[in-house]
Formats: C-alpha cells, structure tokens, sequence
C-alpha cells in the first residue's frame, strides 16, 4: 500500500468533502521559510542592537559617552604625546606613564553632598567643601583630579557616581628624580613643556613621538652626573656655602657631559612646592663675574696678539693706584714677575697691567670673540645675558683683566676656556649627543697660543694656587677663581664666589670641568680660607678621580705634557728659570 504524506491525506479529504483541492505542503514549505527570515532578520537586529550597546558603554566608561561635556572630550583628544629621553648610553631619564583623571558633569550629580563625601573619603586629599563648590557648578565640566594612580581610579570606580567619570592620559615622569633636574626641566598638568630641555624641545619631542622615531638622546652621561652632583653636595655641606654649581665638558665637540646647580629639586613632584632658589639654574642663568679665571683670558689675549711673550715681565712691586682706588695681590711676591710667574702665582697687579698693555678696545675685541659677551646658544630657555661695562677705560680695562667688572655664565665660562685648550677653536657647548666626526667651530686663538696656554694651566697645578686639584697620573691643568660678591654698597669680602676651571689630560685634553661654590666658608682643614684654591680645588680633584675611570683613562708614570712643557719653557717643566732677572 502505498503512503501518503499527512499534507496528501488533508487535501484528499478536503476534495471528498466537496471543498477546492490545496497544495497543503507548499504552503507548509512557505510558512516554515517566512519563519526562518524572520528568525534571521531578528538575529541580525539583536546583533547590531548588541554591538550599538557595547559601543555605547565603552564610550561611556571612558568618556562618559557622546554626550559627555565638551571639556572631557577635547582633554582626552589633545593629549599630548612625548618621545622619551635618554641620555648619551640610553639610560631612560624622562617618559610618559598612563595616568587617568578625574572630572565631573554637575548636571548629572544626583545627591552633591554625598558625592563629596564619597569622593574626599575615597581621595584624602580632596576637600570636601572645595568639592561642593565643584559639584554644584552650573557647568557642564569641572575636573576633580588630575593624574589618579591606578589604585585611586579603581576605588572611585567602585562608588559608582552618577555624574563622576575618568579621562585617560599621559603623566610625565623622570626615573633619575633630582639628578638632571635642571637640565631636564618639566611639564604641566597637560604635558606641556615649561622649563629646561623639555620646554626648549617641546615640539620636536611630540614631533618624534607621532613619528615614531624614538627617544631623544641628550650629551649628558648620567654617571657622571651622578658623580658631579655628589661632589658638589659634599662641598656645599663641608664648607657651608649657600649653593653651588658645576659642568663637564668635552672640549673636542662641545658636548655638555654633566650640568648641576644646588639646591636643586625633584621635577616628579609640584614644581609650586619648590623654592625659586632651587629653580634657578646657576650653570646657565646665573651671571657671576668669575674672578682670577679670568686672567687666563688675560693671558691668552696678551700673548695671542703679540703684546708679551714668555720672556717678558712685569713689575709686581707695589699696588697700582688709579684715581682712588688701589691694585693689590693677596698673596704679594713684592718683586718682578715674569708673564708665565703672574699667571701662576694669579698676580692681580702683573694681570691689570697685562690689560693695560693690550688696551681696553681689543680686550673687548677677545672676550667678545671668545663668546663671553654675547648669551650662549643652548636648547635651554633658561641662559643668562652677560653684563659689561658701561664705559670701558683705563681702570676697566685693568679690573677686567684679572675678574672684576664683567660678568658672565659658568657655561659661557667652560665653553670660553675650552677653546684656548682644545687647539684654538670655539665651539658651541650642546645638550644634545652629537654625531661622531668633526665638529666645525670658529679659530679664536693660534694653535701656539693654545699650546702655551695648557703648558701654564699645568704649572697652575704643579707648582701654583691650584695644587689642590693635582691628579697624580692624569696631568690635571686649572686656574682657580675667588670673586667677592657684589652689592649695592660694593664688595662684601665676607661673600665669595669660589671656583676652579680645570682640563685633563693636558697634552690632548678629554674633559673640561668647572665647579664654583657660593660663599663657603672655611674649615680648619683649610686654615680658615674660603678661596678656590681651597675649596673648589679639592672639589675638582674629586671629579676627576672618580670620572676617569668611568672613562677608562688609567693613570699614566709619565706625563707627555711634560715633554711639551719642557720644549716650551726652555728645557724646563717647572717655575725654574721662569722669573726675569
């Protein structure tokens, strides 16, 4: 027997009883389709509702939605973006961490009271009533905190305030804390660069963080650092000075390897909560007239143009008098001194009479030259503008000449004294690593004017006022400085800048370095003096004996400066045969 489908069986039954003939399964087949596209059309209609949904509540947890205030959105859309910065070896010393702020819409605050409750009690360092006043604001947008750690989110997260949301963005912080503080300088609360490399560098820093180009590589060595910055710590705590300042400079390129001034302060916390003190920048903003460092300008600008040679001298005898002021040296020889003896023994009165010599317009032609007239060109904002006389004449000239009357920078200081070191070229200090290679510069001095020069500067250590600075097996050449401070009533000589500028090796000299304390005072190791040959000497000597390993310069027997030193005194490498009959 044949079967039939239970659809055939309806429609014979419906025939039998006098009714029209169906295709019962067809119209089955129809109704079975039209269930499955509806089927399927709800199925997309709840996958697009869940995708709108789930869109809908990212935005929302991030930035409370489309509709949240407009100073929400356009925080979180100028976020701004900063490469990192490393130091010449590619130690991190300043990036970005993700942070997130709080804000809120006081329109969408249900109870404020209880909201500023909540949030003082989840935040402690939020004032209840400062928050009242901010959640009862009739704007659409006030921030609450900025810079939340993750834990603080978290517990604000958790109260689940109507009208409180997050913004996400970038905290700048600095690994190294104090230690590059002023060269590194810091950012605002939106990430804007306001001081030291930071805000000079600003746009090349988010230029290299939307490029991708990594971080960017400054001169500084934070070894050395480290080391400049203890010494000058130690110093500033033995001899009692109000502050101090110090650099390490490459001679050869201009590269500045280390720059500290103290006090200083740690760019990670509220730069408000700093004194001004310890933002001021003495290496680069400070202008100070550097005393007896001066004179080795003096020097090399009296032998440069012709005006002495070694074998000339000056009569030391007595103080010079011009209208009512007086010359005098403070260590006397009361006696003729030879050019290479007013040098070493730092005679104020062969020096003022070596200016004299040269005259007042083409010491002002050298120092200009030299780059001591003009503010430095550094990627700092903060740099200092020089001061100089108003009047050069007779007695400026003289003043001038042995540290008295032009005031300049430390860095200007370093960067001057490199050039009559390195050769005879002046070339620009930077902040930023150099490509290896030449580096071009300009010719301030005669290679045989520089050679004399780093001859003198070793004597200076050897047998002169800077023996505090020796190193034995590193041929360490110096010049110490000891300035009274000026005052609207003149000199205090209870007030001194006390410095000392020194190169090393001399024979081809590696480093530069400049340390200068304010107003120490003496110790009973140092009989009571204050000067830098006391104080700042020693200081140097620190540096050098800690950084030349650091560099691999290991201490040599004999000293090839000698050798030329020898050649350029006649047979000679002391103050022997040096003094005119």
């Amino acid at each position: 027997m044949t079967s039939t489908s239970p659809a055939m069986r309806l429609s014979l039954s419906l025939e039998a009883a006098g009714r029209p003939r169906v295709n019962v399964e067809g119209e089955v087949k129809r109704a079975v389709e039209l269930a499955r596209r509806r089927m399927a059309f709800a199925a997309v209609l709840f996958a697009f509702s869940f995708i709108v949904l789930a869109g809908r509540i990212a935005e929302i947890a991030l930035l409370g939605g489309a509709d949240a205030p407009v100073g929400a959105r356009e925080a979180a859309e100028h976020t701004v973006g900063r490469a990192d910065i490393v130091d010449r070896n590619g130690a991190l010393i300043a990036t970005n961490l993700p942070t997130a702020s709080l804000y809120a819409d006081p329109r969408a605050v249900i109870d404020v009271d209880e909201t500023a409750r909540a949030l003082a009690g989840a935040l402690p360092g939020l004032d209840v009533d400062h928050l009242r006043r901010k959640l009862a604001s009739p704007r659409s947008f006030v921030w609450l905190e900025r810079g939340l750690a993750p834990a603080q989110q978290a517990g604000v997260h958790a109260l689940g305030l109507p009208g409180i949301a997050f913004v996400d963005e970038e905290r700048r912080v600095y690994p190294q804390g104090s230690l590059l503080a002023h060269v590194l300088g810091y950012t605002d609360i939106d990430n804007q660069g306001i001081a030291g490399v930071e805000k000079t560098l600003d746009e090349t820093l988010r230029r290299q963080a939307i490029d991708g180009k990594g971080p960017l590589a400054l001169s500084l060595d934070v070894c050395a650092q480290a080391i400049l910055r203890e010494e000058l710590a130690r110093s500033v705590e033995t001899f009692r000075a109000l502050g101090a300042t110090g650099l390490i400079l490459d001679p050869t390129n201009g590269e500045v390897l280390a720059l500290a001034s103290l006090p200083d302060f740690d760019p990670n916390q509220p730069v408000s909560e700093a004194t001004d003190e310890q933002r001021f920048n003495r290496a680069t903003l400070g202008v100070y007239e550097m005393g007896s460092i001066f004179k080795v300008f003096t020097t090399a600008m009296a032998l440069d143009y012709g005006v002495v040679g070694l074998a000339d001298g000056f009569d030391a005898t007595s103080p010079i008098r011009v209208a009512r002021y007086t010359i005098n040296d403070t260590h006397p020889k009361a006696r003729w001194l030879s050019v290479p003896e007013v040098f070493i023994y730092s005679s104020n009165i062969g020096s003022a009479k070596m200016g004299a010599a040269v005259g007042a317009e083409r010491q002002r032609a050298f120092l200009d030259r030299v780059g001591l007239l003009d503010p430095l060109t550094l990627e700092l904002p903060e740099v200092g503008q020089p001061m100089e006389p108003g009047t050069w004449g007779e007695l400026t000239t003289m003043t001038v000449a042995f540290g008295h009357g032009v005031a300049v920078t430390p860095i200007q200081t370093a960067a001057a004294f490199a050039a009559l070191v390195n050769g005879g070229t002046l070339i620009h200090p930077t902040l930023l690593k150099r490509a290896p290679g030449p580096v071009p510069g300009k010719r301030v001095v005669d290679k045989t004017t520089s050679d004399v020069m780093r001859a003198l500067l070793r004597l200076v250590v050897v047998d002169g006022t800077g023996k505090g600075a020796n190193v034995p097996g590193y041929s360490v050449g110096g010049k110490t400085g000891t300035a009274e401070k000026a005052s609207a009533r003149g000199y205090r000589r209870d007030a001194l800048l006390s410095s000392f500028i020194a190169a090393f090796p001399m024979d081809a000299p590696r480093f530069v370095v400049l340390v200068t304390l304010d107003e120490p005072k003496g110790t009973e190791e140092t009989f009571g003096y204050a000067t830098g040959g006391w104080t700042a000497a020693p200081t140097v000597r620190r540096i050098i004996e800690r950084l030349a390993p650091l560099y691999g310069l290991a201490p040599v027997a004999h000293e090839p400066i000698e050798d030329e030193m020898a050649v350029t005194f006649g047979g000679t490498s002391t103050l022997a045969s040096l003094s005119a009959p």
